[in-house]
């Protein structure tokens, strides 16, 4: 099961939860104080190594606001 983050829009308590695909949509109950949290949008880094432990950026690390992949007719990549 996907990691699901959330905000409070009331606290501003940031917390994560394990959830189903089919509860995505769902807003959360924010432990701190019980109200309900919206989803926020999440961002990571993968990295991977080569036989000479040179690490790369795999997704998520490089290019534009518009494409974040670093090859698209937008950002010049």
């Amino acid at each position: 099961m996907p990691i699901y983050e959330y905000i409070c829009p009331d606290c501003k308590t940031k917390f994560e939860l394990i959830r189903p695909i089919s509860r995505c949509g769902e807003s959360a109950e924010c432990p701190k104080c019980k109200h309900q949290a919206g989803r926020a949008l999440s961002s990571f880094c993968c990295r991977s190594g080569n036989e000479s432990r040179v690490t790369a950026p795999i997704a998520g690390g490089g290019g534009c606001a518009g494409c974040g992949g670093g090859s698209c007719s937008s950002c010049g990549g």
